[in-house]
């Protein structure tokens, strides 16, 4: 038996289940065989992205010891479209974010 986690995060939580299977498990096992389907109806396979450690992964990828399965929530906002309204409304875009030192 092995243990891997499946995670999905609202915007004010984070919901992690360990789930335990046999190896060769997949993805979609785990997340099926972790309950949160159930549990958030709003999650669709055919939809939502998913993926382990933050890396974008298939349903059918196998599944090793201490993996993190992760379902992505769609974008609000598409990050491109974003940068561009900021733009047209004449805001600075700067690198780093940080404000500049008055020694240089």
């Amino acid at each position: 038996m092995m243990q891997v986690e499946v995670a999905y995060a609202l915007p004010d939580e984070q919901i992690v289940h360990v789930v335990e299977g046999e190896p060769g498990m997949t993805l979609e096992q785990a997340i099926r065989d972790s309950g949160i389907l159930e549990a958030h109806p709003e999650i669709d396979l055919s939809k939502n992205k998913v993926g382990v450690f933050g890396k974008a992964a298939k349903l059918d990828a196998v599944l090793y010891p201490g993996d993190r399965v992760e379902i992505y929530r769609p974008l609000i906002a598409d990050p491109k479209e974003a940068r561009k309204k900021r733009a047209s409304q004449g805001k600075a875009l700067r690198k780093g974010g940080g404000k500049k030192s008055a020694g240089g």
